[in-house]
């Protein structure tokens, strides 16, 4: 066995568990229960369990206390899905900022699912209401609900993070999306641009459903009718945004009246339209300008390099980390439930006025 295999409390503390066990007259899974979740253990037995363990020298290891004594350090974080995101660093940035935070406040990070499915669900609320993690912070997505449990329930401070849930009661740390597309749709429009293509993520997603909110805005503040904008996608999810990049370079061939601005809800839905509609003869920003939603680094270096509304990631993380502390320490100041960190537009070379 390697030195440093990771095993459970119960398998390294084994026959010392078994030894309180005896001596306390209970079940091994009463002694491991006591110290995972003292609170399914009733007072009498617990008091049997601790002075079986003083009387043995018995001391588990610093996990298996910390759950004792309901002061885990274990941050929960909770995906929408696959790491994988393309050129995207969203999440990987994410991640580095809310462990770095962490690290620096005596927290660890357990990324507690990347799918979620029925059964990642159900271990996500195990890990809750069992008491491995003293607070959660999920990412763009919904909580966690199967067989009547809610991770609402578990007991825990929640933050939410890039999805405002702010409505529902839970503290959230968004960005703005709706008014920074607005401002880049306005930005075309000032250029001249009136006819524009917005390639959408899931229908019915938090983030689409606001950023094309702020295309339509600015449409409407310009005197510029809803029906200059058409949309493509809407059927796959972020995850796949190379696929969308494509079918809407394919919906924008078709068009019979083509846009000359086009808005992409991802970097990676830009970059792959990009690529297809220049091998169909078109060029960037000559026929047409093209800018994205995220700011991952490789738009810099994209062909042409591409004007991006770059999300504050690590300062959004930063702010989640300190009000999840914050509800975890109880302190006596009541912030706003929603946080709002301002994205910022970065305009390169795909952008330009438009012709004639």
């Amino acid at each position: 066995m390697g030195k440093n295999k990771q095993v459970p409390v119960e398998e390294q503390s084994g026959p010392l568990m078994a030894d309180v066990a005896r001596l306390a007259g209970v079940a091994i899974s009463t002694v491991s229960r006591a110290l995972a979740n003292p609170g399914r253990v009733n007072e009498k037995t617990r008091a049997k369990i601790d002075a079986a363990a003083k009387q043995l020298g018995y001391t588990p290891n610093a996990m298996a206390r910390s759950l004792r004594v309901g002061r885990s350090n274990i941050i929960m974080i909770i995906l929408p899905g696959s790491l994988y995101y393309g050129v995207s660093q969203i999440i990987p940035q994410v991640l580095q900022s809310i462990n770095k935070a962490l690290i620096q406040n005596g927290y660890n990070l357990m990324i507690a699912n990347l799918d979620r499915d029925a059964e990642s669900e159900r271990h996500i609320l195990d890990l809750a209401f069992g008491g491995t993690a003293r607070g959660a912070i999920i990412l763009s997505s919904k909580l966690p609900e199967i067989d009547g449990r809610s991770l609402a329930n578990a007991g825990l401070p929640i933050v939410s993070m890039l999805l405002d849930m702010s409505d529902a009661g839970l503290p959230s740390i968004v960005t703005n999306d709706r008014e920074a597309v607005r401002d880049v749709t306005a930005e075309m429009i000032r250029l001249g641009h009136r006819r524009f293509l917005y390639i959408a993520g899931p229908e019915g997603n938090y983030h689409d459903v606001e950023r094309y909110a702020g295309v339509l805005e600015a449409l409407r503040d310009a005197g510029v009718p809803e029906s200059a904008v058409s949309r493509s996608g809407g059927r796959l999810d972020y995850q796949q945004g190379f696929a969308i990049g494509v079918h809407a370079a394919a919906d924008f061939a078709q068009l019979a009246d083509r846009p000359t601005a086009v808005i992409a809800t991802s970097d990676d839905m830009a970059i792959s339209f990009i690529s297809r509609v220049q091998r169909m003869g078109f060029t960037v920003p000559g026929d047409l300008s093209v800018v994205s939603f995220d700011g991952s680094p490789v738009c810099e270096f994209s062909s042409p390099p591409l004007s991006t509304i770059e999300q504050p990631v690590e300062e959004m993380g930063q702010a989640a980390v300190a009000r999840l502390l914050g509800a975890i320490g109880r302190s006596p100041e009541e912030p706003a439930l929603r946080t709002t960190i301002r994205s910022k537009l970065i305009l390169r070379e795909s952008v330009a006025a438009a012709k004639g």
